[in-house]
């Protein structure tokens, strides 16, 4: 999966990077299919303290992309917010697409039986 990290008004320590790389990591689990990801951290002195950091992150997969995006008064709570709301967003795709299988193949059945084969 190639990552495409920028920042605005925050210095991007290793550990700030780990931490982005070990949900990225979970998030991949979830969806191997990730082609790319691309995240966005900001700091901005200018709001109200519980929502001066700001974490984006766009995941490309197959077919429309993943967005998410979130604000908090703490950068790796921001980022922990963000990958549970992409990973809520793999899993709502992944049980749509399972319950359209499962109801094409419950369909075919049932015109099988009809048809007494």
């Amino acid at each position: 999966m190639k990552l495409i990290l920028s920042t605005h008004n925050i210095k991007l320590t290793e550990a700030i990077e780990q931490h982005i790389l070990d949900r990225l990591d979970k998030l991949e689990h979830f969806n191997r299919w990730t082609v790319d990801a691309r995240v966005t951290l900001e700091h901005d002195h200018t709001r109200a303290p519980e929502r001066q950091f700001n974490c984006s992150m766009r995941l490309g997969v197959r077919g429309p992309d993943l967005f998410a995006e979130d604000s908090e008064n703490d950068l790796y709570a921001a980022i922990d917010k963000v990958a549970k709301k992409i990973e809520q967003q793999i899993r709502k795709r992944h049980n749509k697409r399972m319950a359209r299988k499962h109801t094409e193949a419950s369909r075919g059945k049932a015109r099988l039986k009809e048809r007494g084969l």
